[in-house]
């Protein structure tokens, strides 16, 4: 191919390429105002170049691995958020799509400390928090996420909510095309500039409330020890993870419906599915 029909070729691939980027635009545009038109609507802001942003990535970066995110606040919703994305995404299981690293898994292991002090409430009047950054080891987490955007296969720790040990042996993460993690502080300072995009799932309090205690229970901790906690929880968000509504590409609403979830993920999928193809 001479050079006049390479510089020809490159042309109209890239008039191609912003022709899909506009009719992708265009397509999420329009879900997005019948989202806005529901009693509870999924995207409840979403930045203006987002969806721009998000059409050139699908379209002149497909071979990129997209690392996705998603924070918000103890109880707000992020793994139901999730969980329930995945589910409409993937119809068939196939490997190489997605992988999610959770933040939970990263605790750092405070067995000792908790044996130490003899008991939950014993352990939160000396001061303890397991609602900072410190308490997780964010530093592995980033290597880890990292690694999967190099195509390396990383194991996950393990941690165990009830004894607060935590155990290398966890999950294989494989590397895949999208990458999602979630949890209190993906989107914190030493974290939120590996991103591709940031995600902010926002609840009210006091629904996180309620949710909170529900699942406190699951977790070793009732009484005084859970409120103890959840006064630590409300006060550290406060510092750390609030904030960080003001940097994400778009905020998503923690009171939605599992199905709805499922069918807007879905209704999204197979709209730049189609254009694409």
């Amino acid at each position: 191919m001479s050079k006049f029909e390479l510089s020809d070729y490159n042309f109209y691939s890239g008039r191609h390429d912003m022709e899909l980027v506009t009719t992708i635009v265009d397509s999420l545009k329009e879900i997005l105002e019948e989202d806005k038109k529901q009693e509870q609507p999924l995207f409840l802001k979403v930045e203006d170049d987002f969806i721009m942003s998000v059409a050139r990535k699908v379209v002149q970066e497909k071979k990129k691995t997209f690392l996705i995110g998603i924070t918000g606040e103890s109880a707000s919703g992020k793994t139901v958020f999730v969980d329930n994305t995945i589910e409409a995404v993937m119809r068939e299981k196939k490997e190489g799509i997605y992988t999610v690293v959770r933040c939970d898994d990263y605790y750092k292991d405070t067995s000792a400390q908790l044996k130490a002090a003899g008991s939950y409430e014993a352990l939160f009047r000396t001061g303890f928090s397991f609602d900072t950054p410190d308490a997780i080891n964010l530093d592995l987490m980033r290597k880890h996420l990292i690694a999967l955007k190099n195509s390396e296969t990383i194991v996950s720790p393990r941690y165990d909510f009830i004894t607060s040990e935590s155990h290398p042996d966890g999950d294989v993460k494989k590397p895949a095309k999208v990458i999602l993690t979630e949890g209190l502080y993906v989107l914190n300072e030493c974290m939120r500039d590996i991103m591709d995009i940031k995600v902010y799932v926002f609840t009210p309090l006091e629904v996180i409330r309620e949710r909170w205690y529900k699942r406190s229970v699951l977790r070793g901790k009732v009484g005084e020890a859970a409120d103890l906690q959840f006064k630590n929880v409300n006060e550290t968000a406060q510092q750390y993870i609030r904030p960080t509504y003001q940097i994400a590409d778009c905020i998503i609403n923690g009171m939605v419906d599992k199905e709805y979830i499922k069918v807007i993920t879905d209704k999204i999928m197979k709209k730049i599915t189609e254009i694409c193809s």
